[in-house]
């Protein structure tokens, strides 16, 4: 007999999703990048580019990542314990858009290691092996860089 957290054939399969936020220097100021990533597919699904931190913006991302990938209700989505992330307006959002919100734990950096990881390849191949962007040609070259559903290193 299996125990009820024991995956059997029986048991569908649940998507999953991680995403976070890093900061990226431009010309003219520092602007702010959001992403949702599949970690199966180690693939950008969403994202949002804004110049401040506020819940929009995270917002943004994991609409963009529904609306492109449409996927099966209840795809759990994993993020920091930022603020964007367990505000009330995000997670009324995440319920509209039949995703169901996942927090890392406290001081376990692993939690989101497949988001870290992709913002430091992007950052090393993107950032700093090019002159410094403005505002309004970075988010192309993210676009350019990593269309989403191109793979994650």
């Amino acid at each position: 007999m299996t125990s009820p957290s024991t995956p059997t054939s029986q048991q569908p399969w649940t998507p999953r999703w991680c995403g976070d936020i890093t900061y990226i220097h431009t010309w003219q100021s520092c602007l702010y990048l959001a992403t949702v990533i599949d970690p199966a597919s180690r693939r950008v699904v969403g994202w949002a580019v804004a110049d401040h931190l506020r819940t929009d913006l995270v917002a943004d991302a994991l609409t963009d990542a529904v609306n492109r990938r449409r996927p099966a209700p209840e795809v759990v989505f994993h993020s920091g314990r930022g603020c964007q992330y367990t505000s009330t307006e995000y997670a009324n959002l995440a319920k509209d858009l039949g995703v169901v919100l996942s927090v890392g734990r406290r001081g376990q950096c692993w939690d989101n290691a497949v988001a870290e990881s992709f913002f430091s390849t992007l950052k090393t191949d993107l950032i700093h092996r090019r002159p410094r962007a403005t505002n309004s040609i970075l988010p192309r070259r993210v676009i350019k860089t990593t269309p989403c559903g191109a793979p994650c290193r």
